[in-house]
């Protein structure tokens, strides 16, 4: 089928909104009319270079919601008139990680960058003749997609699609980076750095953790102010300002868990977390990096003599399978903010629109919202 997506030619430049192909669905692929995505920071690092693909042109969106318009043969699970969410990890549950209960490191998310499909290794998407990489496999900066029923999870058709899209990175990212991979219980101190889409919803999961303090570090006031409503307890604009907060408000003791989710982590991120970090604490390290910066800036004798944790965290350590659903259904229960988080709607036209709102730290999470204009 020919439709229009956003297509990035190269390093440096803008999307491109543009006519493309998409292939129907072949074994095990189902074919989805997309009602919402999110302008996540990840896309960000196709334009900038950070995050490393095999060729362009790529489809950039990882983070998705729409109904299941064809189902192709070998299909299990789903069928035509299903309401999904994307997993930006494909989860296949039968591979040794994904049979351990870590979903999130599936062994069909090998060939995440290259972009060939799960099926036979070919390509879905087409523009000008070329072969188009999908972000993530999935490709959600278009109307429909073509992709495997391993990267997508079936909803309650009940739950609003647009603020479902969330929950397939940015949410589940923030949540569980908290509940599961820092591990935060009743009573503890948590810093969380930077508190963009991912990060905000750190805050909402450490605070439902039961956290005496979420302390959050923002150079953005207005999203200091958000994180207030989400959870926060404690902001300041600088690790500077923050550090000797920290001390007084924790006698000395400093925090048990501290979480990065800046949008571009740099190796100074790392210092500065462990410094805010008490004996025997963790921090984790959510946010992405150009994947070329290996220069990491820490303190090797605090890290050992006070016996810090240095922990890594994709989608939150969580299963997609299991988080996705249990996620909304805590936001249908009110005890997960979803609506809240959406800052501003565009249509696809307005994509880079949407992310200059980003750099320029004016949304939490913008998100494109497609019409029938965008078919």
């Amino acid at each position: 089928m020919k439709t229009k997506g956003a297509i990035l030619w190269g390093v440096g430049e803008e999307w491109s909104i543009e006519e493309i192909e998409i292939d129907d669905p072949k074994e095990g692929e189902v074919q989805v009319q997309l009602a919402a995505s999110g302008l996540c920071h990840s896309d960000e690092h196709l334009v900038t270079g950070g995050t490393p693909v095999e060729s362009y042109p790529v489809i950039g969106g990882h983070e998705g919601s729409g109904v299941v318009t064809k189902v192709g043969p070998g299909v299990t699970g789903l069928e035509e008139g299903d309401h999904v969410v994307t997993a930006f990890i494909p989860a296949c549950g039968v591979c040794p990680p994904c049979s351990r209960g870590m979903q999130n490191l599936c062994d069909l998310g090998a060939n995440l960058l290259a972009g060939t499909a799960i099926s036979d290794g070919g390509f879905r998407v087409h523009a000008n003749g070329q072969k188009v990489i999908p972000m993530c496999l999935l490709g959600t900066f278009s109307p429909y997609m073509t992709v495997h029923q391993a990267s997508v999870v079936k909803i309650e058709p009940d739950i609003p699609l647009e603020v479902a899209a969330l929950v397939g990175c940015g949410v589940t990212t923030g949540w569980g980076s908290a509940t599961k991979v820092a591990d935060v219980r009743p009573g503890e101190n948590v810093v969380v750095m930077g508190v963009g889409g991912v990060g905000m919803n750190a805050v909402q999961g450490a605070a439902a953790a039961g956290a005496k303090r979420v302390i959050v570090i923002e150079p953005v006031a207005q999203k200091r102010e958000w994180a207030m409503d989400m959870g926060a307890t404690h902001t300041f604009a600088t690790i500077e300002e923050a550090t000797p907060a920290i001390n007084e408000l924790t006698w000395g003791r400093m925090a048990e868990k501290t979480i990065i989710t800046v949008g571009d982590i740099q190796g100074e991120d790392v210092a500065a977390a462990l410094s805010v970090t008490g004996k025997g604490g963790r921090a984790v390290v959510t946010g992405m990096g150009n994947a070329m910066n290996i220069d990491v800036k820490l303190s090797l004798f605090e890290l050992t003599l006070l016996q810090k944790d240095l922990q890594g965290a994709i989608f939150g350590g969580l299963s997609p399978r299991n988080a996705i659903p249990e996620l909304l259904s805590l936001y249908q229960e009110g005890q997960l903010k979803l609506d809240e988080l959406v800052t501003t709607r565009y249509s696809l036209e307005d994509i880079n629109q949407g992310y200059q709102d980003m750099r320029d730290g004016k949304n939490v999470r913008g998100m494109i919202v497609y019409t029938d204009a965008d078919r």
